[in-house]
């Protein structure tokens, strides 16, 4: 009895939460083409998003393509396609790993940032203070900050991406004699159009979500100085969650036009 009361509470707890996060995202929708713009907080939010995230971007996407090349290297040469190597990582890292991986970390480090920053902002009640003295509080601090994780976000995986190939060409170089042109050559002919495309449409939507979970759990905070840990926990636990749904739902679309 008690189990299917703990269900019934969970699922409750479940729609609740879904409904509350639909009214949010309608009312960016609605905020977010109404006067006036908050053009310069955009702007400050874009640069402290990238700023901050742009050394753990880099370092991260630089390890992710020195390991996958280590670990693709002895088996490519036992099956003697080592020269297919630049293609299979350059194809990986653009379609999925380069995407994911950065989106993820980017979720760690500014979705929780969103859900510490507004949640405090929440229990100190300066958010009530702004919607007082007349300032309108969502826009200032929600829209602009999820406009700049829409914005950000792809430009970061665009980076990451990069370097990621740069490490490759490291292990490559000094494993295998191969050159930075030969390297980029074998990379660029084997990547399409259609495979920077659903890559980088989908990387839109991914800081989409960063921005979206994290003010909501932030600007919903509860519970006074706990409820702070709380919302940017759950900020990272929730964006990864929806982070891997929307990948899937990319991977099922894009499988259409390969």
């Amino acid at each position: 009895m008690s189990d299917n009361k703990s269900n019934n509470s969970w699922l409750n707890s479940f729609f609740i939460e879904t409904g509350e996060l639909a009214y949010f995202t309608g009312r960016f929708f609605r905020e977010s083409v109404k006067r006036p713009f908050e053009f310069k907080e955009f702007l400050r939010q874009c640069y402290n998003m990238g700023n901050r995230s742009l050394l753990l971007v880099g370092v991260t996407g630089f390890i992710i393509g020195l390991v996958f090349t280590l670990q693709s290297r002895p088996k490519m040469i036992e099956l003697g396609a080592e020269a297919w190597l630049p293609s299979l990582v350059g194809i990986s890292i653009i379609r999925e790993i380069g995407p994911i991986i950065t989106a993820l970390i980017c979720a760690g480090k500014i979705g929780s940032g969103i859900g510490a920053e507004l949640g405090s902002m929440r229990v100190t009640e300066q958010i009530d203070a702004m919607d007082v003295s007349g300032t309108n509080p969502f826009k200032y601090l929600v829209v602009t900050r999820i406009m700049a994780t829409t914005i950000m976000i792809p430009l970061l995986v665009l980076m990451g991406d990069f370097i990621a190939l740069f490490g490759s060409f490291l292990i490559e170089n000094l494993k295998g004699d191969v050159s930075l042109r030969l390297y980029v050559d074998e990379v660029m002919v084997s990547l399409e159009f259609i495979d920077f495309l659903p890559a980088t449409i989908k990387t839109f939507f991914f800081g989409f979500a960063i921005g979206l979970v994290g003010c909501f759990k932030g600007y919903n905070c509860k519970h006074g100085t706990a409820g702070v840990g709380v919302a940017a926990n759950s900020a990272v636990v929730e964006t990864s969650m929806v982070l891997f749904i929307i990948d899937f739902v990319a991977v099922l679309v894009a499988d259409i036009f390969y």
